[in-house]
């Protein structure tokens, strides 16, 4: 597991196992946000086994699967509501992070600047660069 923030408050992750819980929450993180859909992983990796894990690790668990198709105004709101929500900072996982980075500089766009959106996910190891036109 590579933890990487884009902000103080949220930070993305590739994919997580059920024996990372413990770090996350040493890491000091309050909620855990899996952005990635139960077709794309094995069963002990799926949201339920997840959610398990969280729950005995003591950490809030959301699911929001994300996916090209799925990544709308409305998704984007839903994940902000939860991290909005959190009583603390929020580690979203995908598959590689890079969704979790997407919606959060979707999120952003209008308000913050292009360059600044870019740079916080570069700094975090995303070029999310083709993205430019689509964060204003």
């Amino acid at each position: 597991m590579h933890i990487k923030a884009i902000t103080p408050t949220y930070a993305v992750s590739e994919q997580i196992s059920p024996s990372d819980f413990t770090a996350i929450v040493e890491a000091g993180f309050s909620t855990v946000i899996c952005n990635r859909p139960d077709e794309e992983v094995p069963a002990q990796l799926q949201a339920t086994a997840m959610a398990q894990a969280a729950q005995a690790a003591g950490v809030d668990f959301k699911v929001l699967p994300l996916t090209h198709v799925t990544m709308t105004p409305e998704n984007i709101a839903k994940q902000f509501d939860m991290v909005d929500a959190a009583g603390g900072p929020v580690l979203a996982y995908c598959a590689s992070g890079t969704r979790c980075s997407v919606v959060w500089a979707l999120n952003q766009a209008g308000k913050q600047s292009a360059d600044y959106i870019l740079a916080q996910t570069a700094q975090a190891g995303y070029d999310l660069s083709g993205l430019r036109n689509a964060l204003g």
